[in-house]
């Protein structure tokens, strides 16, 4: 049986844990905020009603695929672009290939990050292997001018951080609306989580400090996991609404 990506993969360990992919989706909540694009995500109205479920939906697609069978995934890649499809065909204009591009990135660089934080450094290897696998979903997807490796990567990402990313109007309001669907305290904990994964850039455009205050809770929380306890943890600080997506994330 084939699979978009083969069990022993590193990309379903990183994927295959909610700790992790909470993180992931914690970056990219920061990086969505930032984007030149993200009019295309408030064009529908799903963005500011409801923030934390549209990058729920986001999550769960890429994780669906990541652990479908080679066919279903490749599937679930074209429903996706027809979607997109929809949303142009509605507003009279293209998403532009960078914005889609960049969303692509994201996954990329918060899958590496929020392993590293959590699990372990990765290797070389590794690191390669998770680029080889959204390389895969981005050509599938038509994306033009994707590097051809981890390596040839990492400077049209850099590029991409310095020219595609403002603070607008935009970014203040999603991040209002984080804070209004969060509460305070949770709101807390998403901006320190961003703290440990975004990128330098990202971090001075949201004016965000460094240093984490979860990097001195960081070990009793792995402590936790071992005593297996870490589900009360994470129903203590996440919320109630979305339990249900946030249990399905762990995949044994």
């Amino acid at each position: 049986m084939k699979y978009f990506v083969e069990p022993p993969s590193v990309v379903r360990q990183i994927w295959g844990k909610s700790d992790t992919v909470l993180f992931i989706f914690a970056g990219a909540a920061a990086e969505f905020a930032l984007n030149k694009a993200v009019d295309w995500l408030y064009f529908t109205g799903r963005l500011p009603a409801d923030p934390l479920g549209r990058l729920f939906s986001t999550v769960s697609y890429s994780k669906k695929i990541l652990f479908a069978q080679y066919e279903d995934a490749l599937r679930i890649i074209d429903s996706i672009t027809a979607i997109h499809q929809g949303v142009e065909n509605k507003r009279g204009q293209q998403i532009p290939d960078w914005a889609y591009r960049d969303v692509l990135f994201m996954l990329i660089h918060y899958s590496i990050a929020s392993f590293e934080v959590l699990e372990r450094p990765l290797s070389s290897a590794e690191k390669h292997e998770v680029y080889n696998v959204f390389y895969r979903l981005g050509t599938r997807m038509g994306l033009q001018g994707l590097p051809d490796n981890y390596d040839n990567w990492i400077p049209v990402r850099q590029f991409d951080l310095e020219h595609d990313l403002t603070s607008s109007a935009l970014s203040l309001d999603l991040f209002q609306q984080y804070k209004k669907h969060l509460g305070l305290f949770r709101y807390r904990v998403l901006l320190e989580g961003q703290i440990m994964v975004v990128p330098s850039r990202v971090r001075r455009l949201l004016h965000l400090r460094k240093f984490s205050f979860l990097t001195v809770f960081l070990p009793f929380y792995k402590l936790s996991r071992l005593l297996r306890m870490d589900g009360l943890v994470k129903s203590l600080i996440l919320p109630r609404k979305y339990k249900a997506e946030i249990k399905a994330m762990d995949i044994a």
